[in-house]
């Protein structure tokens, strides 16, 4: 049988409130307040570099390349993967979900589910755009202020809006 946390990590339904997940989320807090980013995110490159306040769920969850930049105030909910390529930056305020809920609102009252999240090379997410469940960004895009990405968005592309479109190609 599988724990929580193996449910989470394979996109499962789980119970967020088991003791398990619960104190990784306490640990990712008090590792937040340090701003240990190393501890936080082992995942990740060593040229990372977050701007505080951030807020994530585990920091495990999460791997970056080579210099990553992400601005003030942002969010990586991380129940699933979150991969990020090398050579992107985060505006301030993005968001990133990987949590979800069912629709279902009797499966909702206690279970939750995550799919994971990947942003490609050279990418540059602007400042409050939401990455929503189960999306793809490719390398070299552009991610324009506000949008709310919803589906994949293909290899050099400027996608824009709510939900996001993707409105031209890019050199």
């Amino acid at each position: 049988m599988m724990t929580e946390k193996e449910k989470m990590l394979s996109g499962g339904l789980y119970w967020a409130g088991d003791p398990e997940l619960v104190q990784e989320r306490e640990r990712c807090k008090e590792l937040l307040k340090q701003h240990n980013i190393r501890a936080l995110i082992p995942n990740a490159h060593e040229s990372l570099y977050i701007q505080s306040p951030f807020y994530c769920d585990y920091g495990y969850n999460i791997s970056c390349g080579e210099n990553v930049f992400i601005n003030a105030n942002c969010v990586f909910l991380d129940v699933a993967k979150i991969s990020i390529g090398s050579y992107v930056l985060f505006g301030p305020a993005v968001q990133i979900y990987t949590a979800s809920h069912p629709l279902d609102y009797m499966i909702r009252r206690t279970l939750e589910f995550g799919r994971p999240i990947s942003i490609g090379d050279d990418s540059w997410i602007g400042g409050g755009a939401i990455i929503m469940p189960g999306v793809s960004i490719g390398r070299r895009c552009v991610i324009g202020a506000g949008a709310v990405v919803t589906k994949d968005v293909p290899d050099d592309s400027l996608a824009v809006g709510n939900p996001a479109k993707v409105i031209r190609k890019l050199n």
